[in-house]
């Protein structure tokens, strides 16, 4: 290559530089009028997570039986009967699974918390109205997964104190590491946790 095509080159590649640092200035002065800045209300009906603990738990109680009856109008389509599975996927089962080539990850089998089930299902269910489900709707479908999973008798209320009180099979697997030798942010503890 001759030193003039080199230097055509770096010459190229030095306007295609000023030509970017140019745009990029002139996009970071402008205002596109999208969007505003949010509400404390607004920012209120975002901050709905619950806590293993209880902590962020609403007021409001539900029962297995009502659970069932939801269960049906609003889960059966996707989830199937009993939360088996259909459409979308299992909700009950999978118990011994978790350590075989094919586990089967379900409430029962995988999730370490009650509350995250009340947490995902208030947040996102049902899939086409993620947040419309009132506090006690919520309460009592976890009631009744819980239930179907085998966590909790046929008479189970669910609430903002009983919930929390659930322990669920898998908990150990999520314990964080207890020594600082096997502490690694974002990885789970394999020994001596």
């Amino acid at each position: 290559m001759s030193t003039h095509d080199r230097l055509s080159r770096w010459v190229a590649i030095g306007a295609i530089a000023l030509m970017s640092a140019a745009s990029g200035a002139a996009l970071a002065q402008t205002h596109y009028g999208f969007g505003k800045p949010a509400t404390q209300d607004q920012i209120a009906g975002w901050d709905i997570d619950a806590s293993p603990d209880g902590s962020g738990l609403p007021p409001g109680s539900g029962t297995v039986e009502q659970g069932k009856a939801l269960y049906t109008q609003l889960c059966l389509a996707c989830h199937g009967e009993n939360g088996k599975g259909a459409s979308a996927a299992a909700l009950v089962g999978g118990e011994g699974t978790l350590a075989t080539p094919k586990p089967v990850r379900t409430i029962g089998s995988f999730w370490p918390y009650a509350s995250t089930l009340f947490d995902y299902i208030n947040r996102a269910m049902p899939w086409d109205k993620p947040q419309s489900l009132k506090p006690d709707e919520v309460y009592a479908l976890t009631a009744m997964l819980l239930n179907a999973n085998k966590l909790v008798p046929d008479d189970a209320v669910m609430n903002a104190q009983t919930l929390p009180k659930v322990r669920m099979p898998n908990l150990q697997s999520f314990k964080a590491a207890k020594n600082k030798e096997n502490m690694v942010p974002g990885v789970r503890c394999m020994k001596g946790c």
